[in-house]
């Protein structure tokens, strides 16, 4: 399975349920990555989503613990289990884990490739993504030339699981 995120110096990816920064060609890229694929997410991204609702052309599978919770054209589950349950279902190539925080922490043992747009400044944060660069378990294995947005620098990485 992957993760994709934006991270910065940090790997804040979020404050006060939020993302950090909106860069267009990270949002281009999450779309090219996610689109006709099958996205992870919790309950309370997706309320951060426009209007509250899944993201078109991808299969959505929430995450939450509350099982009244109900979302149309979505899939939900209340556990690791019934989710790695419910993802027998796809090719693990096309599962995307996109947030939040705990569904980060959750789900990073069962993934292989994080997809991470590593933002060249420090924000005001509360949600935080793990860092793996301190997980020798992980390591950089394609890196896009520097990007920018205004003033603010940025790269497309790769990790890739390397051990078990």
């Amino acid at each position: 399975m992957n993760l994709i995120a934006a991270v910065d110096e940090k790997w804040a990816i979020g404050n006060g349920g939020d993302l950090l920064i909106r860069i267009p060609a990270d949002h281009k890229n999450f779309r090219q990555e996610t689109t006709g694929k099958v996205v992870v997410l919790g309950r309370k991204t997706l309320e951060t989503f426009p209007q509250g609702l899944p993201l078109k052309n991808r299969t959505n599978i929430i995450l939450s613990a509350n099982p009244e919770y109900k979302v149309k054209d979505a899939t939900v589950v209340h556990s690791v289990e019934e989710l790695l349950s419910e993802l027998e279902k796809y090719d693990t190539q096309d599962v995307y884990i996109v947030g939040g925080e705990s569904i980060y922490r959750q789900l990073l043992p069962y993934c292989d490739v994080a997809h991470i747009t590593k933002i060249d400044h420090v924000y005001d944060a509360d949600a935080y993504f793990p860092n793996l660069d301190e997980m020798p378990q992980w390591q950089i294995t394609a890196d896009s030339d520097e990007q920018t947005y205004f003033d603010i620098t940025y790269h497309f990485l790769k990790y890739e699981r390397i051990a078990r």
